[in-house]
């Protein structure tokens, strides 16, 4: 998540904000076995991935609260790589 927090902070050049990198990755980090199993199409398969969607996007603009603050593995407090 943080990754793609990083990502959304260059928004300004690549129009990928946090409602548009949800939209992308919520399908993949939020799989839905009804949609793979073919229950869900049309109109049924949008609403769900909208439902994903929003909720990879809450996740993205409260990285900090529910993850908290320590730094990312591998990288001390500056983010920089160890």
């Amino acid at each position: 998540m943080r990754h793609l927090l990083r990502m959304a902070a260059h928004s300004g050049r690549t129009n990928m904000h946090a409602r548009n990198l949800a939209i992308v990755w919520a399908p993949n980090l939020l799989r839905s076995r009804d949609i793979e199993a073919s229950a869900f199409n049309g109109t049924a398969a949008f609403m769900e991935v909208r439902v994903q969607s929003i909720v990879v996007e809450f996740i993205l603009t409260h990285v900090e609260q529910l993850f908290g603050d320590a730094p990312l593995p591998g990288r001390d407090s500056a983010g920089t790589v160890r």
